[in-house]
C-alpha cells in the first residue's frame, strides 16, 4: 500500500533511501536546506550536488518548507549528520503527524553525551510520545543504491512491530532488509564502524599493504564488539550487516568518505585540512571523539580508536600511532573474551 513518506536530508544517502522508497511506488517528499538543489531536484530530476547521473524517480518531490514536506506523512525518514539530528527534530516536532513512524538512517555518536541517535532523538521528542523509532544501517553506498545495485541492510527498534513495518516499506529486488532487535549493536556499528575506516583509509595514505589493512579491519572489530557489549550489545549483531557487513564496505572502498580522509590524514594533511577539502561532513572524526570519551568512561581498551583520537586532535604524527600499536605489550588474540555460560552460543563478555 502507498504511502507519504518523509526525507529529512537531501544529499547522498537521503536521495538514495527516496529513490528505493519511490521505486516502492511511494509518495516521497525531500527536505534540503538549499533552495537551489530543491529546484534542481523538481524540475531537471538531478541531484546534481551529490549524485550527478542518476534521474530522480517522479515520485520524489522537494521543497526546504519542512512543514509542507512533513504534512500527513506516515514515516519520517531522518538522513542528516548527528551534529544535525537534535536541530532537525526539533524544526520537525510541531508538524509531525500523530503516530508517525521516525526512521533514522544516520550513524554516529553525539560527543560529551555519548548517546546514540535513536537516544538522542527520544530526548527531543516529548514525554510519552507515541512515534516508534527505528535505525537502518548495514553496507550500503549511496552510488550503488541509486544504481539499484544489490544492496542489503537491516532495521533495528525496540518495537518489533515498528522494525518489520520500515521492513515493508523499503525492501524491493535490489534493496533487501532485515530485521534486528539490537538497536544498541546497530547503532554502535554503524557508528564505531566509521573510525576504523578512518584508520584503514590512513594505512593507505602511509603506503601500507592488505596485511596492515585486514589487521586494522579485524583488530578493529574486535573494539567496536568490546564497547559495544559493555553497553549491552548482542555480540552477534557485530558478526551481521551492520557490524562486520559495514566494516568491509567502508574500509575497502573509495566510495567512503571516511576512508578517503583517513588516505589524506596518512599523506600528511591534518583533519581541518581535509574536512575542507572534501566539503561533507566526515562523520568519523566526530565519532572518534565521541567513541574515545565513552571508552574512558567506560573503562574499555579501544587502542585504535586511542591512537586515531591522538591524530585527528592533538596533531600526533600517524606513522608515530602506527608504531605505538604495533609495540603494544603482548597478548593472546581472545583473552578480552569469555564464553558466557547461560547462552554460550549467543552471548559473549569482555
Amino acid at each position: 500500500m502507498p504511502r507519504k513518506v518523509a526525507v529529512l536530508g537531501s544529499g547522498s544517502w537521503g536521495t538514495a533511501l527516496s529513490i528505493v522508497l519511490a521505486d516502492n511506488g511511494h509518495s516521497v517528499h525531500l527536505w534540503g536546506r538549499s533552495e537551489e538543489q530543491v529546484t534542481s531536484i523538481n524540475e531537471k530530476r538531478k541531484n546534481s550536488r551529490y549524485i550527478k547521473d542518476v534521474e530522480l524517480p517522479d515520485g520524489i518531490q522537494a521543497s526546504t518548507d519542512i512543514r509542507t514536506i512533513l504534512a500527513d506523512a506516515d514515516y519520517v525518514v531522518i538522513v542528516v549528520p548527528t551534529k544535525a539530528v537534535r536541530d532537525v527534530i526539533q524544526s520537525a516536532l510541531p508538524h509531525l503527524n500523530s503516530g508517525a513512524l521516525i526512521v533514522h538512517a544516520s550513524k554516529g555518536i553525539e560527543p560529551e553525551t555519548h548517546l546514540r541517535i535513536s537516544e538522542m532523538i527520544h530526548e527531543e521528542l516529548p514525554e510519552g510520545h507515541n512515534h516508534p523509532i527505528a535505525a537502518l544501517s548495514g553496507p550500503s553506498h549511496a552510488e550503488e543504491v541509486c544504481y539499484r545495485q544489490p544492496t542489503t541492510v537491516t532495521c533495528s527498534s525496540e518495537d518489533e512491530e515498528a522494525a518489520k513495518s520500515v521492513q515493508d516499506l523499503f525492501m524491493n529486488q535490489s534493496f533487501r532488509v532485515y530485521t534486528n532487535i539490537d538497536i544498541i549493536g546497530v547503532e554502535m556499528g554503524g557508528a564505531l564502524k566509521n573510525i576504523i575506516a578512518i584508520g584503514a583509509g590512513m594505512t593507505n595514505g602511509l603506503g601500507f599493504g592488505d596485511n596492515a589493512r585486514a589487521a586494522l579491519m579485524t583488530r578493529g572489530l574486535a573494539e567496536i564488539a568490546r564497547l559495544g557489549m559493555k553497553l549491552g550489545a548482542n555480540p552477534m549483531t557485530f558478526a551481521g550487516l551492520s557490524g562486520l557487513g559495514d566494516l568491509i564496505v567502508t574500509c575497502t572502498s573509495e566510495h567512503s568518505r571516511n576512508w578517503r580522509a583517513g588516505k589524506r590524514l596518512g599523506e600528511g594533511i591534518s583533519a581541518k585540512q581535509v574536512e575542507d577539502e572534501m566539503g561533507m561532513v566526515v562523520e568519523g572524526i566526530r565519532t572518534t571523539k565521541a567513541a574515545y570519551q565513552l571508552a574512558e568512561k567506560v573503562n574499555v581498551d579501544m587502542p585504535i580508536t586511542s591512537e586515531l583520537f591522538h591524530v585527528l586532535f592533538d596533531d600526533k604524527p600517524p606513522k608515530e600511532a602506527v608504531a605505538e600499536l604495533m609495540g603494544r605489550v603482548k597478548k593472546h588474540e581472545v583473552e578480552d573474551l569469555k564464553l558466557n555460560d547461560k547462552d554460550p552460543l549467543n552471548y559473549f563478555e569482555p
